[in-house]
């Protein structure tokens, strides 16, 4: 639909939001159904009140947003580091599903950051770039909603074996909702499929978690997705999700 910078309205008291929380145990499964599960977070929270963080690697979040939370907030870190690719598919999902892309941007431009901090601050403290440019802007969006859903998955790396479907997440003191998590490969690429979801085109040369154009690079077959970032650093989240 559009991409807006708007914020959200503040939030229900905690104790709401785990009622719905201690609900959504009783009612699902580990082999729930992605958008039965979405669909049923949005009737009960209302859409407007959860907000879907994407990297745009791929569609499959937006097209199961537009499907089961229509007019949802897409939320993405736009760092300034992103490829013409994310951006362009970034825009491509704004105006192809019922949802809202917000692109939500750090503090200081990349020109700032280097006059302050030196050029090429992912190379020399990956961490620190990461903290400044997409998990302190997304920590400050996220304060409006009462849920997030995210495109985690347990085969991503053995850091996230154990993502749960929902759950309460004390570092945002919210319900973190990840419909995907225990989707398998061919379970993703029938999904695909199914919807007819494009994704990023950097994936028909080798990328599959697709972030920041430094710190990104192809992966072999036999690498798991995230491989790819921050390679060679033992690096594996951004810290969003830590």
């Amino acid at each position: 639909m559009s991409i807006e910078v708007t914020l959200a309205p503040p939030r229900r008291p905690e104790s709401e939001l785990r009622a719905v929380l201690a609900a959504a145990t009783d009612r699902f499964s580990d082999d729930a159904d992605p958008l039965q599960l979405l669909a049923w977070f949005g009737a009960q929270l209302e859409t407007s009140r959860i907000a879907v963080a994407v990297s745009f690697s791929d569609g499959v979040m937006a097209c199961l947003a537009d499907r089961a939370l229509p007019g949802v907030d897409l939320l993405f870190g736009d760092t300034g580091y992103h490829f013409a690719e994310t951006l362009g598919f970034r825009d491509y999902v704004a105006g192809h599903y019922d949802v809202t892309v917000r692109s939500v941007r750090p503090e200081l431009s990349v020109a700032e950051q280097d006059q302050r901090y030196g050029e090429q601050l992912w190379q020399r403290d990956p961490d620190l770039c990461c903290a400044m440019r997409k998990t302190a802007p997304l920590d400050a969006a996220l304060r409006g909603y009462d849920a997030w859903v995210t495109g985690l998955r347990r085969t991503d790396h053995e850091g996230r074996a154990q993502t749960p479907l929902f759950g309460w997440d004390e570092r945002h003191a919210m319900i973190k909702v990840n419909p995907i998590a225990a989707l398998t490969e061919d379970q993703i690429d029938a999904c695909i499929e199914q919807f007819g979801i494009l994704a990023n085109p950097l994936r028909q040369i080798g990328y599959r978690s697709i972030g920041c154009a430094p710190c990104t690079r192809p992966v072999a077959d036999h690498e798991d997705e995230r491989s790819g970032r921050w390679a060679g650093r033992g690096k594996t989240e951004c810290g969003l999700h830590l």
